[in-house]
């Protein structure tokens, strides 16, 4: 009775050991691999991003794919990857040729994107009010001094204030605890962050005039009294006065 028990069991091992040499050979690896390429895809992504929110790509640059393998150190899939994620997203454009770039953006999308930012982001500012830790009040205020520093500075610094106004918004806007809320916003600056930030590094002029060292302030003073209205105006003000002067450069396209 013991000899077919003997057979099934040997007969279940020659089995498993038929499947295991079937599988294709280096599947494990693949795997491991497919992972790691989504990682980089991920990563190319997130630092492309940060320029356009940053300002460091403007309107109509063309960007060169092979260049931005290099400089991150990365293959052209996870390159590529990125970029149709930004296409997905209109941050970025693909112009005939294949050719990729920054988008221009025209004064009619340039003012339904201001209007659109005025309701997202006062929105937020007014969640954050409500809900801000002492920590959180504090960063946003250490980000508006930084900016302040780098507005009157002689002459201004410019590339500071670009990064201080940016992280004084979106530790504003983390500060609202909804993380649906930031990413949203995150894709409003990835389109208007270059031409927001190009033009303040071309014109120190927006410095200053110290509005947005003045709304900012504002804003810091309006989050430590818990005032949700001022707040939303504070930021509101900010970006439609930003939105005001671009439009007085000319720099839009007609359409």
């Amino acid at each position: 009775m013991t000899v077919p028990v003997q057979s099934s069991r040997r007969s279940s091992e020659l089995d498993a050991a038929a499947a295991a040499s079937a599988a294709p050979e280096g599947a494990a690896l693949d795997e491991i691999g497919s992972l790691a390429r989504e990682t980089l895809g991920e990563r190319v992504t997130e630092e492309l991003r940060a320029l356009l929110i940053s300002g460091r790509l403007a309107p109509g640059e063309k960007l060169s794919l092979r260049r931005v393998a290099e400089a991150l150190g990365v293959s052209m899939m996870p390159v590529r990857e990125a970029v149709n994620r930004l296409v997905a997203d209109k941050a970025l454009e693909v112009l005939p040729g294949r050719a990729v770039r920054v988008p221009v953006l025209t004064l009619a999308q340039f003012r339904e994107l201001t209007r659109v930012r005025l309701v997202v982001e006062g929105f937020a500012a007014e969640e954050a009010t409500k809900i801000a830790t002492p920590d959180q009040i504090a960063v946003i205020a250490s980000h508006e001094d930084a900016f302040r520093q780098a507005a009157s500075a002689d002459p201004p610094d410019l590339a500071g204030a670009v990064a201080a106004n940016r992280n004084l918004h979106f530790a504003l806007y983390e500060a609202a605890g909804m993380p649906l809320l930031v990413e949203t916003i995150e894709r409003l600056w990835l389109k208007a962050g270059p031409i927001l930030n190009l033009d303040m590094r071309a014109e120190a002029r927006r410095l200053d005039r110290g509005s947005a060292v003045l709304m900012h302030a504002a804003l810091v003073v309006a989050l430590r009294e818990r005032d949700t209205a001022a707040a939303r105006e504070a930021l509101a003000e900010d970006i439609q006065q930003a939105a005001d002067h671009i439009e007085g450069t000319g720099r839009l396209a007609e359409g």
